[in-house]
């Protein structure tokens, strides 16, 4: 990881919306309702040519000796812990219209006893007739306090520059051009609220990287996490999106919810690869199926991810010893394959991905599912040859004809890949009209049989063969 800066402060100072500012782009959920973060958020910026991490954090809201029930903001409290342990500066924000509250106190207690370098951020100075009034933040025992406007980016380039000078050396290398090291694989984990998308990133990295809370929602913003698995051929390196679940829209409480899940939506557009996360126990819902339609429509790679295998497997296996007894048959059908063709049967639009039974509380077969995903990103990865590719779709389409109702035939002319991720291939035709949503499905079946291309969508673009100039010419010109 190179340098980190890290955003603290109580609720509703604006920490979200100057995270967003510094990052130069909407990341985090902007709001006007006290402790809409609760993970930390991450992001790579670059500011002025210097790579770093920026990490966003909820509010810390309690004082010292105040206790509360509520889960989520004792584990959002531990989460801003971990930020400023891993800080190289901090940037504490506070409202300067509001002045200086007992909260900031508290906060700067905190900041102190970390021992991390500290820079106040007076937030919402919108203009300079407020800047007297960051003298009220001098109590809080830090030297540099910056009036800023996080709406408006008033004083941001100021606050960076001092931030800037606390990151280590390797940090402070400007960023010349772009590496030829590969880009980490964007991994987005989606699914229905409350099955187990925080459980699995924290297993996958083996830390308390997001919050996990049996209430539904806990997870607000996509959360960005890093990962990186060490193997004998190198380092693998990945992005794990841990998203908001997704909820039916007549169900979305408030304008909070509302965009956590269109953040959800918006991760899923921007990776790599898709694991849909689905709860054996509640088996597949309605909700279920209209995500795998948002991962179609996007025509993202994907895997099927089965959690709390473990509580369900003695049940499914009671069910085929059951079946086994009624056909009279000494050995029941293995509870995964059971199991794994009423997936696909059920999500039968997916029907190309392969389906991992896994507990994320338990640790079970996340090697299997990590070994799904390099499967998988390994099949986007192919390109073609334009030779074998035709020879295929030629034989395919000479063992069945699309039905047409005026008696058209299909002539197809020739094939070739535009694209890797996802695979997609133009196809020459004298009529474009033949390849219908069916006969399309053929031909990517027929692909897949030659190409494997499990867990990727094949993208088939039709379109007429160009006329030529030798053709137009051979025809005469056009009569008036």
């Amino acid at each position: 990881m190179p340098g980190v800066i890290a955003i603290v402060g109580r609720p509703n100072v604006g920490k979200s919306a100057l995270f967003n500012r510094i990052a130069g782009r909407r990341i985090a959920i902007v709001h006007d309702m006290p402790g809409v973060t609760r993970d930390r958020v991450s992001a790579e910026v670059e500011w002025e040519g210097y790579s770093f991490t920026l990490l966003d954090t909820g509010g810390i809201g309690l004082l010292r000796g105040e206790k509360t029930g509520d889960l989520l903001v004792q584990a959002a409290s531990q989460q801003v812990r971990v930020a400023i342990e891993s800080a190289n500066v901090i940037l504490h924000v506070v409202d300067v219209r509001e002045g200086c509250a007992p909260l900031d106190v508290e906060v700067a207690g905190w900041l102190r006893r970390a021992g991390k370098p500290v820079l106040v951020a007076a937030n919402k100075a919108d203009h300079p007739g407020l800047d007297a009034a960051t003298a009220d933040f001098a109590e809080l025992g830090f030297e540099q306090i910056f009036p800023v406007s996080a709406a408006h980016g008033r004083g941001i380039g100021e606050l960076m520059s001092a931030a800037l000078e606390h990151l280590p050396p390797v940090a402070l290398v400007p960023v010349k051009g772009k590496s030829d090291e590969k880009p980490p694989l964007k991994i987005a984990i989606v699914g229905r609220p409350n099955v187990g998308k925080s459980s699995l990133v924290n297993a996958l990295t083996q830390s308390e990287r997001v919050i996990v809370s049996p209430i539904p929602g806990t997870t607000r913003d996509a959360v960005d996490v890093p990962f990186e698995i060490k193997t004998e051929k190198g380092s693998e390196r990945y992005v794990l999106i841990d998203t908001a679940g997704i909820r039916k829209k007549r169900r979305l409480a408030d304008s909070v919810e509302f965009f956590s899940v269109q953040r959800a939506e918006e991760s899923i557009r921007r990776a790599d690869l898709v694991v849909f996360l689905l709860d054996a126990e509640a088996g597949i819902t309605e909700q279920d199926k209209k995500i795998g339609d948002l991962i179609t429509e996007a025509n993202k790679a994907c895997v099927v991810a089965v959690n709390k295998w473990d509580l369900f497997e003695e049940a499914v296996r009671q069910k085929a010893r059951e079946q086994a007894s009624t056909r009279r048959k000494g050995v029941p059908e293995s509870p995964l394959k059971i199991f794994g063709e009423w997936v696909k049967e059920k999500l039968f639009f997916l029907d190309y991905a392969p389906v991992i039974f896994i507990s994320a509380t338990a640790g079970l077969h996340l090697d299997r599912l990590l070994e799904a995903v390099r499967y998988v990103a390994a099949q986007m990865e192919q390109k073609i040859p334009t030779s074998v590719l035709n020879r295929v779709l030629h034989e395919a389409i000479e063992r069945r004809q699309p039905i047409s109702a005026a008696g058209h035939f299909l002539n197809f002319y020739y094939a070739t890949q535009t694209n890797q991720a996802p695979p997609t291939f133009l196809l020459f035709v004298n009529r474009k009209e033949l390849i219908a949503p069916q006969y399309a499905k053929y031909l990517c079946d027929a692909m897949r049989r030659a190409f494997g291309y499990e867990g990727c969508p094949i993208v088939l673009e039709a379109r007429p063969r160009p006329k030529t100039v030798e053709s137009v010419r051979q025809r005469g010109p056009k009569r008036k």
